[in-house]
């Protein structure tokens, strides 16, 4: 089940970011500006992602997970593979659109259903094993999709990608058990929140809060700096689509999947039992490695940036599991999807809305009359790039009250009131 769940997150981040690999080709056959195709690329997708996030993962606490997760993955494979195929602005756009509304329905069913297979203790664990798929997915949206698009063109690359996701959704309609919600709780109540009342828990447990929050800036600032990255060494190394891919395909692959396995392993420890210790980790992990992200888009040396892709570019990674389990770990089983749910959506709110715009409205801003270019799009990557100081500072606030957080969400009941 673990595996699968890892396959379908693989296939989510593929079809997701598969854009960013061909964005320069993409803007320059529309005829776009890098703000004009950040907007076209990021906000339709992160709208309409946020927007049907939060019902279908009302729907999901309370109906058949399995269901929503092999229906959604259809959705978003599907539009994939049209976008692929469709010849102007706004057949693209629409294809955006549906690709943001399948991938609504497919993380927080696969975490809640990961959840009821470990108890509280192996969480984190089994949500970073899960969070494998994220390295996987990002390998094939870079090094493959780039081979593709370089032999073939931009759109052969969304077609190749979104095709075998339509046999995985219905490999899960056909396989997948849904199973007993909760079972694996110490305390189990039979309660069906609102959405008002997940929301205004969340708002309570503080530790979910600074969770929610350092992940979505961790996003902010690793992913947003990725979603610019193939263009930026097209531009400043005069890379082809395919080279560009090749220089951070094996690096997501790679180290990512390393960081990932580590970080699983680390996370299998006694000791880390304690959710303290998760989130020090998370927080010295981030902070340290984003001094090397910043020196990667400095440098004029494609040497120096690669070795500083191979620090950054893992720690985009470290962070995703982990947050992913203590945030199980801080809601009743009934709110579990809400809380993936809200957690997502600041997060893609933050990395597909703001930074890709922000990014490409400062290389336009940076350029001037003379048009973008390297220069401009470097400048635009060193003020984004300091915010995972941002981000790791929430992340060392959720210790605060993690312990006392965690205790509440296991007592909560129908009575149940801050």
């Amino acid at each position: 089940m673990l595996i699968l769940m890892c396959l379908i997150y693989a296939i989510n981040i593929a079809d997701r970011y598969v854009v960013s690999t061909v964005l320069e080709q993409i803007r320059l056959e529309l005829r776009l500006d890098d703000a004009g195709v950040a907007f076209l690329t990021g906000f339709p997708l992160a709208l309409f992602y946020v927007t049907c996030g939060i019902p279908i993962s009302w729907l999901a606490d309370r109906s058949n997970r399995r269901n929503i997760l092999a229906g959604a993955l259809v959705i978003w494979s599907g539009f994939t593979a049209l976008c692929g195929i469709s010849r102007n602005y706004w057949q693209f756009l629409l294809g955006r659109i549906g690709v943001g509304v399948g991938e609504a329905g497919g993380t927080p069913p696969s975490t809640a259903i990961v959840s009821d297979y470990f108890p509280a203790d192996r969480r984190p664990m089994a949500m970073t094993v899960l969070a494998l798929g994220a390295p996987i997915g990002a390998w094939l949206g870079a090094n493959m999709a780039g081979a593709v698009a370089h032999a073939y063109t931009w759109r052969a690359a969304f077609i190749a990608l979104g095709i075998p996701g339509l046999v995985v959704g219905m490999i899960v309609y056909l396989t997948v058990r849904e199973p007993e919600r909760g079972r694996m709780d110490a305390i189990v109540d039979d309660i069906h929140p609102s959405l008002l009342e997940s929301v205004r828990f969340l708002w309570r447990q503080k530790a979910a809060f600074h969770v929610v929050i350092g992940g979505g800036l961790c996003a902010l600032w690793g992913w947003g700096l990725i979603y610019w990255t193939p263009v930026f060494l097209q531009r400043a190394y005069h890379l082809d689509v395919g080279q560009a891919g090749a220089v951070t395909g094996n690096i997501h692959l790679v180290g990512g999947s390393l960081a990932t396995v580590a970080t699983a392993w680390i996370l299998s420890r006694p000791r880390m039992a304690d959710p303290r210790r998760v989130v020090w980790l998370l927080a010295a992990g981030i902070g340290l490695t984003t001094i090397p992200s910043m020196i990667a888009y400095w440098t004029h040396s494609l040497w120096v940036c690669k070795l500083m892709f191979c620090i950054f570019i893992p720690a985009i990674y470290f962070y995703i599991g982990p947050c992913f389990g203590l945030l199980n770990n801080l809601a009743p089983c009934h709110m579990r999807n809400m809380f993936i749910a809200i957690s997502l959506l600041v997060a893609n709110i933050f990395n597909l809305i703001v930074a890709p715009w922000v990014v490409g409205f400062l290389s336009d801003w940076f350029a001037g009359t003379h048009g973008t270019d390297a220069s401009s799009l470097r400048s635009a990557l060193l003020v984004l790039a300091p915010t995972g100081f941002w981000a790791a500072y929430h992340l060392y606030l959720a210790s605060k009250t993690i312990l006392e957080d965690q205790k509440r969400a296991v007592g909560y009941t129908k009575g149940w009131s801050p």
